[in-house]
């Protein structure tokens, strides 16, 4: 009797354990939307601003998605500011210093981000220089490359067709002042977040896995389409449904199928457990840092584009900073610092998260230095209740 309810406890605890950790973030996404609101008045609710808080974090969530599968095997990379910054560049120059058309910059700012990411995969794999030297040496590199491709100078304004991509919507069908074709994905999207659970928790119910307790996972459900209405309603308020916002959904669809349901993102999670031992076991461990750096330069590519894009024009001084955005992410969003912990869509709501704080501080007229600080902190504190909380289960 006292080893079933031993059990039982354990049981429990376990699936309180896998609730919080996937749904913790979430609430404190809602929790500091909410605090912003009382602090702004409301300003951050308006549909404008919700339009805003989309089309300023794409590149974050871009960037965060492709982060995330560097530090899930432990490590980071330092230089994606400056290897956005150069892809905007490539793509600004070629649009107003050579004429080209809007296909041929994007692939060109495609394909030299995938160059920056084939360099660090070089050396991470096959050379096996430590990944905090390679990429730092690429966030100077990357930088200097920017300033020498564009003179110091900014290269603008681009062309409509390409800047598009960062401030063009879905055609609207409004019916007074809400478009309809807005409402219609936001139920669209709400019925598959419950479809999708409960058919996890089926597969994982036939499979023995651990499974949450139903009434936590309908309050959670409704929770996340309570937010998913909200916001896509703001935005059917608005001009509609961003065109940046579907490129995210897509990036975000594609990384987290990757991560959860292929051998490659089962392999990138084995060797972030334990790299030895993954090793060991058959996986090509030089294979598999090679490709999750190329593919990092290949989404630095896509986030030089959206910014270049949103700003209409590439700056020398373009992605500064983007590094620590995209690990703050990562890291708010549950991801572990030694590796091999963390998903998609909690960096996603991590970056998200950054983005609040920014767009909230700012509608609430915070000093800029004052912001830094208060990022700073959110991202030690993330960090530091992930060690303690280790620590104790230890």
């Amino acid at each position: 009797m006292g080893n079933t309810l031993e059990k039982t406890a354990q049981g429990s605890e376990k699936k309180a354990s896998l609730s919080m950790k996937q749904y913790g973030m979430m609430l404190a996404l809602i929790a500091v939307y909410i605090i912003f609101a009382v602090i702004t008045g409301g300003k951050n609710l308006s549909p404008l601003n919700v339009n805003n808080l989309i089309m300023q974090n794409g590149y974050v969530v871009i960037l965060a998605v492709g982060m995330l599968l560097c530090v899930l095997t432990g490590n980071v990379d330092l230089g994606v500011g400056s290897v956005v910054a150069s892809c905007g560049a490539v793509a600004g120059t070629l649009l107003v210093d050579f004429g080209m058309s809007t296909p041929v910059a994007m692939l060109a700012a495609m394909v030299v981000g995938m160059l920056f990411g084939v360099f660090v995969g070089f050396f991470v794999s096959k050379l096996e220089i430590p990944p905090f030297i390679v990429t730092l040496a690429t966030m100077l590199m990357g930088r200097g490359i920017c300033y020498v491709i564009l003179k110091a100078q900014t290269k603008g304004p681009l062309p409509a067709s390409y800047t598009w991509i960062s401030t063009g919507f879905l055609p609207v069908i409004k019916v007074g002042e809400v478009d309809m074709i807005s409402m219609i994905v936001a139920v669209a999207a709400v019925a598959l977040v419950f479809l999708s659970d409960f058919k996890s928790m089926a597969t994982n119910k036939k499979h023995g896995l651990p499974v949450i307790p139903m009434w936590q996972a309908i309050v959670k459900d409704v929770v996340i389409s309570a937010i998913i209405l909200f916001f896509f309603y703001k935005l059917a308020c608005y001009n509609g449904i961003p065109v940046l916002l579907i490129l995210m959904l897509v990036v975000v669809g594609i990384y987290q199928f990757l991560t959860t349901k292929t051998v490659a993102g089962r392999q990138i999670y084995a060797m972030g457990g334990n790299a030895k031992a993954a090793k060991l076991s058959g996986i090509n461990t030089q294979k598999v840092f090679f490709w999750v750096y190329a593919n990092m330069g290949l989404l630095c590519g896509l986030a030089g584009i959206v910014l270049s894009a949103r700003n209409a024009s590439a700056t020398p001084k373009a992605g500064d900073g983007f590094e620590m955005d995209a690990i703050a992410s990562c890291y708010i969003g549950g991801a572990a610092t030694s590796g091999g912990i963390g998903t998609v869509i909690g960096a996603v709501v991590g970056a998200f998260i950054m983005g609040i704080l920014n767009n909230g501080m700012s509608l609430a007229g915070f000093d800029t230095n004052v912001q830094k600080i208060v990022k700073g902190a959110v991202l030690l504190g993330a960090v530091t209740v992930d060690l303690v909380s280790k620590r104790k289960k230890s």
